[in-house]
């Protein structure tokens, strides 16, 4: 019988890559309150396009770059290249906590594209996650809760970003390889963030320290991402899904420990708006 995957382990990489992802979130928060977020994510992606080739190139050879929609694969690169640049510039003026928080309204907003550009079909249930997850933010970016509105608004962008990468991922994955499509991500953002940063001519360069603290955003966003690939193949989607809302749990901790900033209580029930949706969203699609 074929290998049916475990998945007390995948659930396992799904808690550990969340985890790595809120750190990566908080070191980015860091380094973005003092050097330019294109020179950040230059070293980040250039870390991420070095460790994928060098743990798949020698496995997968010239296959790993084969692709049959370029285009729309590149395009894909795009949309998760401006959403880790939203995302940075985001968290230089928002608390963790709440700018992760916001960013995990993107499964009712794909459910809700996959709708218009998919032809999929919304439900009753859907629409009803939908409303919980847009009254979740509406709770965290309310007035007066303190909240940078410029830093809501990239939020916001970076969500509608990755709605964009993942109703791409899901049009691709009819005809592209899983590898093709990670290499290629990778690729697109070195190129991208490499660029922007030779053409503005950072003037602030990192210290050692710092240098080895965008390394390590890297490397930690590199291994997260390749943790969660994993995890798919361990256990089925409609398991998993409610473990990734272990990341806003992770950022929390980590904002509040590195940062001392929490969110209040109607911050926090908002939060709990947006999980109770994404779960609804991820319930639904398995069904």
């Amino acid at each position: 019988m074929p290998d049916q995957g475990n998945p007390l382990r995948g659930v396992g990489l799904v808690v550990a890559a969340t985890m790595l992802f809120a750190a990566a979130d908080t070191l980015g928060k860091h380094l973005a309150m003092l050097y330019a977020v294109t020179m950040i994510l230059a070293v980040r992606y250039s870390v991420n396009l070095a460790l994928v080739a060098l743990v798949m190139a020698p496995r997968h050879g010239a296959a790993l770059w084969r692709t049959n929609r370029t285009g729309l694969v590149i395009l894909r690169g795009l949309c998760l290249a401006l959403a880790s640049i939203s995302m940075l510039l985001a968290l230089r003026v928002m608390p963790v906590a709440e700018t992760v928080a916001i960013i995990y309204v993107t499964p009712v907003l794909v459910m809700l594209t996959a709708a218009t550009v998919l032809g999929e079909r919304i439900s009753r249930l859907g629409w009803i996650a939908a409303a919980l997850g847009f009254a979740g933010v509406l709770l965290i970016a309310r007035p007066g809760s303190g909240l940078d509105p410029w830093g809501v608004a990239l939020s916001l962008m970076n969500a509608n970003l990755a709605t964009g990468y993942h109703v791409l991922t899901r049009v691709l994955a009819r005809t592209e390889t899983t590898m093709a499509l990670m290499a290629h991500t990778a690729l697109v953002g070195a190129v991208v963030f490499i660029s922007l940063t030779l053409a503005l001519n950072t003037e602030t360069m990192p210290s050692a320290l710092d240098a080895g603290l965008m390394l390590t955003l890297g490397a930690l966003a590199t291994a997260g991402h390749l943790m969660f690939t994993s995890a798919y193949r361990e256990a089925p989607a409609s398991t998993l899904a409610p473990v990734n809302y272990m990341h806003i749990a992770f950022a929390t901790i980590l904002g509040w420990l590195v940062f001392q900033q929490l969110p209040d209580a109607l911050g926090f029930a908002g939060m709990a708006l947006i999980a109770a949706a994404g779960l609804l969203a991820a319930w639904k699609a398995s069904r």
